[in-house]
């Protein structure tokens, strides 16, 4: 972005802070785009970008005027699509993940049995990553359960590319121990077992 368009950025924010008319809706026309990018490329296929830029714009239109530094407005947007695409990818992962744990009903419920299984598998797989360091879930998140790259899963923790392999190594193996003493060796993929 060029220096010209920060200044533009910032112009837009202390109208929309003024109370000036129209500028909540040149506010959100110019940055809509640019949340939407941003979701998409944090969130992955896992999310909905418009889900993410809805709420965003939420937090825009309530907090804008709290903020300190208008000059820096973008890097503040910036800092909540990332908060709100955490917070997305975050329940993704659960209802794709930990059977049972979806945040939406269904109208179809499956019978106890196949509930009480399923919420079973869901809890001892929970169980198992939250067993693992936090950086090191995260590198098995990314890269083993969201099917990154090392280098998607490195540019979206902040970390170098070495790092992350590092990581996503001493995640798959204390998880590969984890779950085969859980007797999980089930939900391994084939050959991790041994």
């Amino acid at each position: 972005m060029t220096h010209h368009a920060a200044n533009d950025d910032t112009l837009l924010a202390r109208a929309f802070v003024a109370g000036e008319p129209g500028a909540r809706d040149r506010l959100l026309a110019r940055f809509l785009p640019r949340v939407l990018r941003w979701a998409a490329r944090l969130g992955g296929p896992a999310v909905d970008p418009e889900d993410i830029a809805q709420e965003v714009f939420i937090v825009v239109i309530r907090r804008l005027g709290d903020v300190d530094d208008l000059d820096r407005v973008s890097a503040w947007l910036y800092g909540v699509t990332r908060k709100v695409v955490a917070q997305h990818r975050r329940r993704a992962w659960l209802r794709r993940w930990v059977p049972g744990a979806s945040t939406e009903r269904h109208s179809e419920r499956p019978g106890p049995e196949a509930r009480m299984q399923t919420s079973e598998v869901g809890a001892a797989v929970q169980g198992v990553l939250e067993q693992l360091p936090a950086a090191q879930r995260e590198a098995l998140i990314l890269c083993d359960l969201e099917e990154r790259t090392l280098q998607e899963a490195s540019e979206l923790a902040g970390v170098p590319l070495g790092t992350m392999k590092s990581r996503l190594r001493l995640a798959r193996e204390r998880f590969r121990r984890l779950a085969v003493q859980r007797d999980l060796v089930g939900l391994l993929p084939a050959g991790e077992a041994t």
